[in-house]
C-alpha cells in the first residue's frame, strides 16, 4: 500500500469515528478503567473496523496491540482529549499515525469538534484541510514564545505566554501551524505513542523539531511505552526547553 493510500485509510477511520460519536448519547466515564470514557470505546470500535479491513496493524490506546506483524501499524488515539470531549470543550481529536519499517510515514489528526484536519506524509510536507504547506513559526527564544503545556510546571518557565489546552495531538498540530511556538510535557512520561506520533510527523514536515525531553526514541509501538515530548518551532527553542524541562526532573 502506498503512503497516499495509507493516508486515505487514516482519513476514512477518522470519518468513522465522527459517525460513531454523532450518534452517541452518553459521553461519560465507561467504568472500565480510570479515565476511559464511553466515547473512547465507541470511537475505538469504529476506527479499528476500518483499519483492520485495510490490512493495517493497530496500536490503540484503548484496546492495545492488534496484528503487530503487519507491515504498517497505526498508532491510534480515537479520542485524544477525552475529558474535553466529555465536557464538550471543542478541543479533542482523532489521532492516527501509520508506522512502517522506516518509521512514521503518514499522519492524520482531526479536531472532531470543528472538523479541522491536519495531515502529513513522510517527505511530503504537512497540510491543514488539504491546504498547505504548513509552516512552524520562526521563534527562537523562550522569552518571546507562546507555549502549550501538558501537566503542571513547578514554576514559571520564562515564556511570553502559556496555554494548557488538553489534547496533545492538537497541541502539536498547533505548533506545526505556527499557532503555538512550542509544546512541553511537564507530566512524567505520561504520553503514549498514540498521543504524539501523528503530531510529531506533522510538526517535522512543517519544519518544527520534536524530541523526548530525556533523549529517548519517540518511535515506539508497545502499549506500555511512555515518553515526555517537547516540540518547538526551531532547534534553538527546543534546546532551551529541554534544559528547562530536565532541570525540573
Amino acid at each position: 500500500m502506498t503512503p497516499d493510500a495509507v493516508l486515505d485509510v487514516l482519513r476514512e477511520a477518522a470519518t468513522a469515528v465522527k459517525a460513531a460519536l454523532d450518534v452517541l448519547d452518553d459521553w461519560g466515564l465507561a467504568g472500565t478503567r480510570p479515565g476511559q470514557y464511553r466515547s473512547d470505546l465507541a470511537a475505538d470500535d469504529a476506527a479499528l473496523a476500518v483499519l483492520d479491513k485495510a490490512g493495517l496493524g493497530v496500536l490503540s490506546e484503548e484496546t492495545g496491540v492488534h496484528h503487530p506483524d503487519r507491515a504498517v501499524v497505526v498508532a491510534l488515539d480515537p479520542v485524544d482529549g477525552s475529558t474535553n470531549a466529555s465536557r464538550r470543550l471543542p478541543w479533542y481529536a482523532s489521532s492516527l499515525c501509520a508506522v512502517d519499517a522506516d518509521g512514521p510515514c503518514a499522519a492524520f489528526v482531526v479536531n472532531q469538534a470543528t472538523g479541522e484536519s491536519f495531515e502529513a506524509l513522510r517527505g511530503g510536507g504537512a497540510r491543514t484541510d488539504g491546504h498547505g504547506p504548513l509552516r512552524a513559526s520562526t521563534v527562537t527564544t523562550l522569552a518571546t514564545a507562546v507555549v502549550g503545556l501538558a501537566g503542571w510546571p513547578p514554576r514559571h518557565g520564562g515564556w511570553k505566554q502559556m496555554r494548557a489546552l488538553g489534547a496533545a495531538a492538537l497541541d502539536l498540530c498547533a505548533v506545526a501551524a505556527g499557532r503555538l511556538d512550542a509544546y512541553v510535557d511537564f507530566s512524567w512520561s505520561a504520553h503514549g505513542p498514540w498521543d504524539y506520533l501523528a503530531g510529531m510527523l506533522i510538526c517535522q514536515e512543517a519544519g518544527a523539531s520534536v524530541v523526548d525531553a530525556f533523549g529517548r526514541d519517540l518511535v515506539c509501538l508497545e502499549h506500555d511505552c511512555r515518553r515526555t515530548p517537547i516540540a518547538a518551532a526551531t532547534p534553538e527553542l527546543v534546546s532551551e526547553l529541554v534544559v528547562l524541562r530536565t532541570a525540573e526532573g
